[in-house]
């Protein structure tokens, strides 16, 4: 047994596998042996639907030892961007094999197929050893006849997944090792190599809920040392709250996709799971977000439990998802309700720039909730509604720049003239970014609350530079920017055919796309892009490509209601000529039969914003769908079209080329 274990402690990689060892060494150890190394590295209690898993899998992998004696094996390799373990990676003839087993199968669903393919793109994409090696899924269904057929490769060298039963595997590895061996792989190195995983924030939730931290599932470069660096700053300051008796808000600022919310949740998640009496919330006003989240929680929790043999019921899984993600504007209710303290003493209020200012909040306060002669804007209110606490309390403020797009939002300066006005005796800590908005009577600078690494698009860190340089209509500067975006397609298209063709085409295994357009973008309609129609949110981010709601059918748009705080791999946005070039970009909006200037700068800077949030939520690539207009409609004459393609074009934007 000792011996065993200094042979798998040499090929571990940071406890990334349960099991990694050669082939030799599987042959020479007992059942026991690899069993109770298996067992050793599971953080939870062992459910008997694992443990008869594991049995079968370390039988085969005798079998496979056997057949391939110069393979090496690891078993339950994290894959962290999905919060994940695969349950084999053979390593064999300079080619990375990724295997998932589904025991009792007798068919290979299309969701089995997408887990293990969405395996081989985590590893594509993210593990620094495996960029440039051969890549092939393998999903098996153990009571599944033997098939086996050539690989199917992508530009890449990863291989659309194959099929096989148990009996066949070794077979199917040997077959395509002989055939497409490559440059050896040493299993230390691989296995030590970098992993810089991008999690969406719906991956990074749902992992995060299961009990992963944030270092497994966020890059190892700036953006994820910034995050911790961050996590540890908020942590400590509520420790020190803690002891102090202190009331203490922490602000978090950040570039767009630098993992602001992200940070949040790792907060929240962190906070409950170490203090629990705390009962940290993670609070947002963005409905869609909470919705999304809520869902996926809940789905990701039944599946989780369906894969260990144990039924889960919905409403349940559902109300603890609820708990962890909750709507500002409940927390609020509740709030006016009593003039207790709430329940919890550490709150996280994401994209804290959205709160209502006192004019919409008084306004909606009287009008909808019957409260007459309200007066606080709606960061006074939550402020007040914290301070009810005796003796600490902390809240985080997650904010965002440049993604007001809603009537009556205020930005984070309202946050502050709260403080400043009536809350003297709580202590602020700001970024830099912040330090000169207010003169609070006790405010820390704090550096490291600030994130300026994007991580959205794993693809283009400079990506909302970019589209910053865009919307603010700086064609030299948004050209050069494209040449630090090599691997990040910025096409455009006057055929929405063809773009739905190059969404379609992209997207490989449990990727997403989607068709997004300005909630204004009424002269759309005319293409089939009615953005009036309401999405379901939850089901077009989370329902499987053949389900004609979601937003891999490529049938209903997104606006920037929708996205807001989410994300896609793949998106085409529809442009229409409610923001159109003239001088500069011109504003507009469709009332009734015609177009009109929206003149407020308030009203101009959402409608800015609305096209900035949805240019920066594609991961992998973008395309931009610019109508050509008609001549005989005079709410789309051609030459507004033309103008905006034209400037698009200039700015950096190529082409989509046709077949």
């Amino acid at each position: 047994m000792v011996a065993l274990a200094l042979r798998i402690g040499q090929h571990r990689g940071m406890d990334r596998a349960y099991l990694s060892l050669p082939a030799s060494a599987v042959r020479s150890a007992s059942d026991a042996e690899l069993f109770g190394q298996l067992a050793k590295k599971l953080p939870f209690a062992l459910e008997p639907t694992q443990s008869a898993a594991w049995e079968y899998q370390i039988m085969h992998l005798r079998s496979l030892a056997t057949a391939l004696s110069n393979a090496h094996f690891c078993m339950e390799f994290l894959i962290p961007r999905m919060g994940r373990r695969a349950d084999l990676i053979v390593l064999n003839a300079g080619i990375v094999f990724v295997v998932e087993y589904k025991v009792g199968a007798r068919q290979f669903d299309r969701s089995s197929l997408d887990q293990v393919y969405g395996y081989g793109l985590d590893l594509k994409h993210f593990h620094e050893e495996s960029h440039n090696a051969p890549i092939v899924p393998i999903l098996i269904a153990t009571h599944a006849g033997i098939a086996i057929d050539a690989p199917q490769w992508d530009h890449d060298r990863l291989a659309r997944p194959m099929k096989s039963s148990t009996d066949g595997l070794a077979t199917l590895i040997q077959q395509v090792s002989d055939r497409y061996a490559s440059t050896e792989i040493a299993p230390a190195d691989w296995l030590a190599g970098r992993y810089r995983p991008t999690p969406t924030i719906v991956e990074a939730a749902q992992a995060l809920y299961r009990g992963h931290n944030v270092e497994e599932i966020s890059r190892s470069e700036a953006g994820a040392q910034n995050l911790t660096r961050t996590a540890d700053y908020v942590a400590q300051a509520i420790e020190t709250a803690k002891h102090d008796h202190q009331k203490i808000i922490c602000f978090i600022t950040g570039v767009p996709g630098s993992g602001k919310t992200l940070a949040g949740l790792n907060l929240a998640t962190a906070r409950q799971r170490a203090h629990s009496d705390e009962h940290a919330v993670f609070l947002s006003g963005n409905g869609p977000l909470v919705e999304v989240l809520r869902e996926a929680l809940t789905l990701d929790a039944i599946a989780k439990k369906k894969d260990t043999g144990n039924r889960a019921a919905r409403a349940e899984e559902y109300r603890q998802a609820c708990a962890f993600i909750q709507n500002i504007h409940h927390f609020r209710d509740d709030a006016l309700a009593t003039t207790r303290a709430p329940i919890e003493k550490v709150a996280v209020f994401d994209e804290a720039q959205r709160a209502w200012n006192h004019e919409q909040t008084s306004k909606f306060m009287q009008q909808k909730k019957g409260q007459i002669g309200f007066s606080m804007s709606e960061p006074e209110f939550l402020l007040s509604a914290m301070d009810r606490h005796a003796d600490w309390c902390a809240i985080v403020c997650l904010v965002g720049g440049g993604q007001e797009i809603n009537t009556g939002e205020a930005g984070i300066e309202e946050w502050l003239r709260a403080l400043e006005k009536s809350f003297p005796h709580w202590q602020a800590h700001v970024p830099e970014t912040l330090q000169h908005t207010c003169q609070l009577a006790d405010e820390v600078l704090a550096p490291d609350l600030h994130l300026a690494t994007s991580i959205r698009s794993f693809r283009a860190e400079k990506l909302s530079d970019f589209i910053g340089h865009v919307i603010d209509g700086n064609v030299e500067a948004a050209k050069q920017i494209t040449a630090d975006l090599p691997s990040y397609p910025l096409l455009i298209t006057r055929d929405l055919a063809a773009a739905r063709g190059w969404l379609r085409s992209q997207r490989r295994g449990a990727e997403s796309a989607g068709l997004l357009a300005s909630s204004n973008a009424a002269r759309l309609k005319p293409h089939g892009v009615f953005v009036k129609a309401k999405i379901e949110p939850a089901r077009w981010f989370l329902a499987p490509p053949d389900d004609v709601r979601s937003a891999d059918a490529l049938e209903d748009v997104a606006t920037e209601f929708d996205v807001q705080g989410l994300e896609l791999d793949w998106a085409c946005v529809c442009w229409d000529g409610n923001l159109r070039r003239g001088d500069g970009w011109e504003k507009l909006r469709f009332r009734g039969t015609r177009w009109e200037s929206v003149s407020d700068p308030t009203s101009q800077a959402y409608l800015a914003n609305a096209y900035r949030v949805l240019l920066t939520r594609a991961r992998q690539g973008l395309v931009i769908f610019v109508p050509d207009g008609d001549v005989t409609d005079a709410t789309r004459p051609p030459a507004v079209y033309d103008a905006i393609y034209a400037f698009l074009r200039s700015c950096g934007f190529s082409e989509l080329p046709t077949v």
